[in-house]
């Protein structure tokens, strides 16, 4: 299994300067990717943005959306730019997908909340439309991967592990125990059966972490709790989860390993550059 490190886009005192830091150290190693989340209304950088700049400054790394929320976007506009990124990063981009779970985000950009399902169905449909295109009219560029970039689909409903099946390369999981995501890999995998497509598909997944005496760990439990706040009571599970030692990242990486996952993504809760070399050093240990 590889193990990615998210950039801190939506965490509390980011600045640009230390975006650009964080994937310059993660592009030495021993990560295999750099995850970035979608929100609309919170003060947070943009994903699409964050991973352009960050393909400006790394070389090795992929450059993933765990996930983006598609809906939101005009498709064409996203197919121009996820194409952009695949191109400007010599095809280091993974484009994961989802309809998102807060309403407010839809309500910010004055797009309908309770169709996002058919768009975002639509919209998988028609990107693969765009990136194969080799028209002399085309919307460019070409991105470098062939058939566009590498393609993942977030959610938990059927209807997510069906959309998985028919459009795209593969799954990305939420977040939280190993015993969850065993359960999707089951899904997916039988999806992915059910529409005849050969092989298996790829399986990404997340999980959050901080490094640091009790005051920093209070930063990152406050930052979870904020974040995910309109999950209710549950916000308090997530929080619980937060892995703050190199034994609880050793244990969890082990247990996605054993359900099958292929690229976990550790995102931070702290926005500090140490945070970086503290968990390459958890991940030597492995």
């Amino acid at each position: 299994m590889r193990i990615g490190i998210g950039l801190p886009t939506t965490l509390p005192g980011a600045t640009g300067d230390l975006i650009l830091d964080w994937a310059r150290q993660a592009d030495s190693g021993p990560f295999t990717s750099l995850g970035v989340f979608d929100r609309v209304r919170y003060d947070s950088f943009d994903p699409l943005v964050s991973l352009a700049a960050a393909a400006a400054v790394t070389h090795r790394v992929r450059l993933a959306t765990n996930i983006l929320i598609g809906p939101l976007q005009n498709t064409v506009l996203l197919g121009k730019m996820a194409a952009s990124i695949d191109a400007l990063s010599n095809g280091r981009l993974t484009l994961g997908l989802a309809v998102g779970a807060r309403r407010d985000d839809y309500d910010a950009a004055g797009v309908e909340y309770h169709d996002r399902g058919r768009k975002l169905a639509e919209q998988l449909a028609l990107l693969r439309e765009q990136w194969e295109d080799e028209s002399v009219d085309s919307i460019g560029p070409r991105p470098v991967q062939p058939s566009g970039p590498e393609l993942l689909i977030g959610g938990g409903s059927d209807a997510t592990f069906a959309r998985m099946a028919r459009y795209a390369d593969g799954y990305v999981h939420g977040g939280g125990p190993p015993r969850a995501f065993a359960r999707a890999v089951d899904k997916a995998r039988s999806a992915w059966a059910d529409a005849g497509r050969p092989g298996l598909p790829r399986l990404w997944a997340q999980g959050y972490f901080a490094f640091g005496d009790e005051a920093i760990l209070q930063i990152g439990r406050s930052y979870l709790a904020d974040y995910y706040a309109f999950t209710g009571h549950f916000a308090e599970r997530i929080v619980a989860g937060l892995l703050t030692s190199p034994q609880a990242i050793a244990q969890f990486a082990r247990g996605y390993a054993d359900s099958g996952c292929d690229e976990l993504v550790l995102f931070p809760a702290v926005a500090n550059i140490g945070q970086v070399a503290h968990l390459a050093d958890a991940l030597q240990r492995l």
